[in-house]
């Protein structure tokens, strides 16, 4: 099989891999780097489980090739924390009930970073918008836009 060497920044950290040429993102932020909070849920881009930003923009790393990500900075649910210190996004689906068997949380922490990022005052709908991509089987969603409009509120520095 063939393989390539990629270089890569992933949650701040250089590396340097050789991966088959073939190798699925997810797979290699899970299997190579250990960097489990990435899911592999319907590896069909269906469910938003998988995604991780690239350079700032959300990817479903199970569309993704590992190759792909040579020569750019991956973040990863991980990546988000300040050191010991959680991301407001992180926080907030704590404390406000957004995340319940926690499978798909990963993947709407990252749409909901990309999205307020972009948009740091979102409306209700402008936040159910942005999520379109990410599939939840147990809260409903409520407690998901809650914790994200609590994110953005404490983001905005109220």
């Amino acid at each position: 099989m063939k393989k390539k060497t990629i270089e890569v920044v992933v949650n701040g950290k250089a590396h340097r891999t050789e991966v088959a040429a073939r190798r699925m993102l997810s797979d290699y932020l899970r299997d190579d780097l250990f960097l489990t909070g990435t899911k592999r849920g319907c590896e069909t881009g269906v469910c938003g489980a998988c995604s991780v930003l690239m350079d700032g923009e959300v990817v479903k790393s199970c569309l993704s090739l590992a190759v792909q990500a040579d020569g750019h900075e991956i973040t990863t649910v991980e990546g988000l924390a300040f050191g010991n210190e959680l991301h407001p996004v992180q926080e907030a689906f704590m404390k406000h009930g957004g995340l319940q068997c926690g499978y798909c949380t990963p993947g709407f922490m990252i749409m909901a970073v990309a999205l307020l990022n972009e948009k740091p005052d979102p409306s209700e709908e402008e936040i159910r918008r942005g999520l379109n991509g990410n599939l939840c089987r147990c809260t409903g969603y409520v407690g998901i836009v809650e914790s994200i409009m609590a994110a953005a509120e404490k983001m905005r520095g109220h």
